[in-house]
């Protein structure tokens, strides 16, 4: 049986070689996969902004450089290898035209920066994107093929 996991907003969950994660509301937010090939490990993070403000917050997967080290940290837990990581993202639009200093404009870029920073960091190389744009996207990671999956509303499925 094929199992369909969703993943929410400031989420994280983990499959092992079968069964699909999918994360839908992928505006400025970025979904973030991560495949273990070797061992069939699928992770699907879906961080909403960049950089954690407070050190106490608990909300991990809420940010981008606390929800990527947890979610690493998790994937080393299940046998995970991170030179091994096929890691593909989706998401950071623009959906919101905003002028001046407001702490929301460009967020999907800055989300975006964010993210490949840190995984340059973590030396994980990124396969595939399908990012920008003002669009938002549905993000689905097939557990047993790594294949990564993206819909948006009014245009044909792409994989990644």
């Amino acid at each position: 049986m094929n199992e369909e996991v969703k993943v929410g907003i400031a989420d994280m969950k983990l499959l092992e070689k079968e069964g699909s994660l999918i994360t839908y509301a992928l505006g400025s937010c970025i979904g973030i996969s991560f495949y273990d090939p070797q061992i069939k490990l699928a992770s699907l993070l879906h961080i909403l902004l960049p950089e954690a403000q407070n050190l106490s917050e608990t909300q991990v997967y809420k940010f981008a450089d606390t929800g990527i080290r947890k979610t690493l940290k998790e994937l080393q837990l299940k046998g995970g290898n991170k030179r091994r990581y096929l890691c593909k993202l989706a998401g950071g639009a623009e959906m919101f035209k905003l002028s001046g200093n407001s702490p929301v404009a460009n967020i999907g870029q800055r989300n975006l920066e964010s993210v490949c920073h840190i995984l340059r960091q973590e030396g994980i190389y990124i396969a595939a994107q399908e990012v920008g744009g003002n669009i938002a996207r549905t993000m689905i990671l097939e557990a047993e093929t790594g294949v990564v999956r993206i819909r948006t509303h009014g245009v044909d499925e792409i994989l990644i």
